[in-house]
């Protein structure tokens, strides 16, 4: 779709959003009853999706608004089907990933803002091809060990391999299963460009937070990814001695977001899942995961960009922002965007500014990366807003990675 049909729509989810607004409670008391209708209403959708029905999907999704839905609620409901969602040629689940991180986006957002960013994901899903659905089997009665995973996925038993982890989640539990798979993704850093930790890291955060759910889908994927990928050795423990504190992960961000281009954007992307999972590691599983990291980084050199970036905290309205966006000009709005950072207000002003221009920009085709280094990127800005130069290195990468791609698109 392009954008002329993109702003006919946002208009009309706009009102939807506003309709919602004014209800007094969008989730009922009786949640299972409403989840139980929505689920009868969004089999339109899940059938328009399954068939790359992108304008069908689109007439479903608003139909859904225009009832009163909560596009939230919506975006739960797709949890099943987003597993299965392919971004080919590559074999990474770039797209379960997206909707991890979307959960992380969507607190920036006002209730008239977050149609906008279901309506962009739900045509990125749509549009793509998806993962055959794999039949679910039933967990093992015996003891299954982490080593049992790696030897299926080394012999390339995808559905065994699923049956496996899920067993393995069932008698270990989630965090020791979301330890090992890191831990094994870990040592393939450099043949995934960082995908083999950061994708399996959101999904499995996505996972833990589903907490009644039936979990296979995302088994399915993990299984699919980790086979195609042949990652199956963990590997032995490493060490940085680097970066290893607290207050060295804005030194080491300081590394990662030397440079532009997709590979540089993938180291900061790898060290944002990072960090969003560190509580499950202890010190020396931590410098392992760093030292992985920076094997994987190497060497980098370059200077930091040349920013004029006045600390100001003046308030600044979305119009005047999303024209300096418009402009596609990194250096222009990560300056503008510095003068938000100064208190937590306009720090959440800021997030909610980047997400509603991106979704406004969209034209029906976006790289993945978009969504996931604009998350990459606020987590930055969120965790060291005070050291101007990590912030501002952060957010120019990431725009200066959107910037290009959108202006070679269009």
């Amino acid at each position: 779709m392009n954008r002329r049909g993109f702003i006919k729509f946002s208009a009309g989810y706009t009102g939807c959003a506003l309709f919602l607004m004014a209800l007094p409670n969008v989730i009922p008391t009786n949640a299972f009853a409403r989840k139980g209708k929505i689920m009868i209403k969004i089999d339109d959708l899940l059938h328009a999706l399954e068939r790359k029905d992108t304008a069908e999907a689109d007439r479903q999704l608003k139909k859904l608004f225009d009832e009163g839905h909560d596009p939230w609620e919506i975006h739960l409901l797709l949890f099943p089907i987003v597993q299965r969602v392919l971004n080919p040629p590559f074999i990474n689940p770039h797209l379960p990933k997206v909707y991890a991180i979307t959960r992380e986006l969507v607190p920036y957002l006002r209730k008239e803002d977050i149609p906008l960013l279901i309506r962009l994901e739900v045509t990125e899903y749509t549009r793509r091809s998806k993962l055959e659905k794999m039949g679910k089997e039933k967990l093992l009665k015996h003891t299954v060990s982490f080593r049992d995973i790696e030897s299926a996925i080394r012999d390339q038993d995808q559905k065994k391999t699923a049956t496996l982890m899920a067993t393995f989640h069932s008698q270990a539990g989630k965090d020791e299963l979301t330890r090992r798979l890191l831990f094994l993704g870990s040592g393939y850093l450099s043949d995934s460009l960082g995908h083999s930790f950061s994708c399996t890291a959101f999904i499995l955060q996505e996972m833990s937070a589903r907490k009644s759910e039936d979990l296979w889908p995302a088994f399915a994927t993990l299984a699919d990814y980790f086979c195609k990928g042949r990652f199956h050795n963990t590997p032995s423990f490493g060490n940085s001695d680097d970066f290893t504190s607290v207050d060295s992960v804005p030194r080491l961000l300081l590394q990662t977001t030397k440079g532009g281009g997709i590979v540089n954007l993938h180291h900061t992307i790898t060290l944002y899942a990072m960090e969003r999972i560190r509580y499950l590691f202890n010190k020396a599983e931590y410098r392992h995961m760093i030292g992985a990291l920076t094997a994987f980084m190497g060497r980098k050199g370059g200077k930091p960009p040349e920013i004029d970036t006045p600390r100001s905290s003046e308030t600044t309205n979305y119009s005047s922002f999303n024209k300096t966006f418009s402009g596609m000009d990194a250096r222009s709005v990560t300056a503008l965007a510095m003068g938000m950072m100064t208190s937590s207000q306009g720090r959440r002003q800021l997030g909610r500014f980047l997400i509603k221009s991106l979704c406004e920009a969209y034209e029906g085709d976006y790289d993945p990366h978009y969504i996931t280094g604009l998350g990459s990127a606020l987590w930055a800005i969120d965790r060291y807003w005070n050291q101007d130069s990590v912030a501002m290195n952060a957010l120019y990468q990431y725009l200066d990675y959107l910037f290009n791609g959108l202006r070679s698109t269009g």
